[in-house]
């Protein structure tokens, strides 16, 4: 049973949420690839044998405010998300925010094929896909027969 309130002395509320960080810092995820929680923000990583496609996953970011760089093979994606709500205001009383704010950093290991100069970014509906170009000679080709 979730029970939630949106006071912030309720003890049941402080306990159910104690309750489930303490839940997710030790279960593990069945996957064979480990954990299945990662960090802001989740990113999706999938590989042709043209490109290798990396979904971040941010909506409501300004582009402006990610950055992208590749180096050296580790493609680096950071930026900051600003809060939604005035800080300073005395009048805004918060009673839940689950949504991530702050600085965030996430590193990929390229393969070792991939084409520093065939890296294109795109941000649309809140997904930023980046795709790196795999080099021509690793391309798989039908050899012929003499």
């Amino acid at each position: 049973m979730l029970y939630r309130s949106v006071f912030p002395g309720d003890l049941l509320s402080q306990l159910e949420r104690l309750q489930r960080g303490m839940r997710s810092a030790s279960e593990l995820s069945p996957s064979i690839r480990g954990l299945g929680r990662g960090g802001y923000p989740a990113i999706n990583v999938t590989g042709t044998p043209q490109a290798t496609e990396i979904h971040v996953f941010a909506p409501g970011m300004d582009p402006a405010a990610i950055e992208v760089q590749l180096e050296k093979g580790v493609l680096t994606i950071s930026g900051e998300r600003k809060p939604e709500a005035p800080a300073g205001d005395e009048k805004v009383a918060v009673h839940i925010d689950e949504r991530f704010f702050g600085r965030f950093r996430r590193v990929v290991t390229l393969p070792e094929d991939a084409d520093p100069d065939g890296v294109v970014a795109r941000y649309r509906d809140g997904v930023l896909q980046i795709s790196v170009k795999r080099k021509q000679a690793s391309q798989p080709r039908r050899i012929n027969i003499q």
